[in-house]
């Protein structure tokens, strides 16, 4: 449980049991008070005494559900009643309620001014009532007029307990709405995350069942035919595919768990094993999050749609580094003759193309002048 909401609970414990046991204690011994000793006007008293109990007795509601206009009739008739007691029976605890009238103006009026005004009524009501009852009976035993302004003074408490309970409130409730946005936020990342797997997965199994689905069929069509050295070939093509795209399998899945690739070395150790040129130029340096994964993808993807397209030609790779963006150039030089198997249907392209929009940058791809194809990836740096 956090301080606030430790602190609110008191709160709720001293508003819900600790008050209405002292004002229930106070009610039943200024009761026996009033009806023990020596008062003035008794029928006045007792009639003022039942107004006051009512009055206590409902500062227990909640107030947040009653009308604007019935909270204030509420308290300043609380805060009257109270006031014109305290003269009539001071050797009680009846002076008692008009403090606490003026501390319940405070807590309960959601208005400060409303609160203040409502306590100097309070006090003006006392100081008037005392001068009355001191000048009808000069012998009793009354409060001096200045000392009944006093009663005022407990509006600023009650006003200090109402800022620090709202206080209390909002800030549980903006660490609730935090709290909730951070589980948003983290949902969102794990469907960006499962989206991101999900992409990554489908390039690995597209190129490989693909190929090894095309071996396959072209080893069912020369088993047909009778040339069972040629279709035998193609079935250990299926399988070193089959291989292969287990090889890749796990490489995705590792860099997948990777929170971050050295992008630099591993373009340099996927060119090695391509027999491809690698070139840097700039200055490396920190990237956002799935740059150097997307990068790494791009470069897979190009150099091996350049197999496949334009096997023997010369493929090279640059990468380059400037103050706000990355980018990966991956080109090829003309071949003598295309294969026809077109087997991708462009979906590795496209996947490029999306990984590269979801991070703010681009992804071109397209014959290059001097022959051959060109693929460009170009991505921010930073978020």
């Amino acid at each position: 449980m956090t301080g606030n909401a430790t602190v609110l609970r008191r709160e709720w414990v001293a508003d819900r049991l600790v008050r209405p046991a002292l004002i229930t204690a106070a009610i039943v011994v200024t009761g026996a008070g009033i009806f023990t000793q020596q008062v003035h006007v008794r029928p006045l008293t007792t009639a003022l005494f039942v107004l006051v109990t009512l009055f206590a007795l409902a500062s227990f509601l909640p107030w947040d559900r009653i009308p604007q206009r019935a909270r204030l009739l509420l308290a300043g008739g609380y805060a009257v009643s109270a006031a014109v007691l305290l003269p009539l029976a001071p050797n009680t605890f009846a002076p008692m309620f008009a403090y606490l009238a003026a501390a319940v103006a405070g807590i309960k009026l959601a208005s400060r001014t409303l609160a203040v005004v409502v306590a100097v009524l309070d006090a003006v009501c006392c100081a008037v009532a005392v001068a009355v009852v001191g000048a009808v009976t000069p012998n009793a035993d009354v409060w001096p007029w200045w000392l009944a302004l006093s009663v005022g003074l407990p509006v600023l408490l009650g006003i200090a307990r109402r800022d620090r309970r709202d206080a209390l409130f909002n800030a549980e409730r903006a660490a609730a709405e935090a709290r909730r946005a951070a589980a948003s936020e983290s949902r969102e990342a794990a469907l960006l995350e499962r989206t991101r797997i999900a992409r990554e997965l489908h390039d690995v199994l597209g190129h490989s069942l693909t190929g090894i689905a095309l071996q396959l069929d072209m080893a069912d069509a020369l088993g047909t035919k009778g040339r069972d050295a040629e279709a035998g070939a193609a079935v250990r093509r299926a399988r070193s595919l089959a291989v292969d795209g287990i090889g890749r399998m796990r490489q995705a899945v590792h860099e997948l768990r990777e929170d971050a690739l050295p992008l630099e070395k591993t373009l340099a150790a996927l060119c090695a094993s391509e027999a491809a040129s690698f070139e840097v130029t700039g200055t490396a340096g920190p990237l956002a999050g799935g740059v150097a994964h997307t990068l790494v993808r791009a470069a897979q993807e190009a150099l091996t749609n350049a197999a496949k397209y334009a096997p023997g030609a010369a493929r090279a790779v640059r990468l380059g580094f400037s103050p706000e963006t990355v980018t990966l150039v991956v080109t090829n030089g003309p071949a003598g003759e295309r294969t026809k198997t077109d087997s991708g249907g462009g979906m590795g392209l496209v996947g490029m193309r999306e990984r590269a929009t979801a991070l703010g940058g681009s992804a071109q791809a397209g014959p290059a002048a001097e022959g051959g194809w060109t693929v460009e990836v170009r991505l921010p740096r930073a978020d």
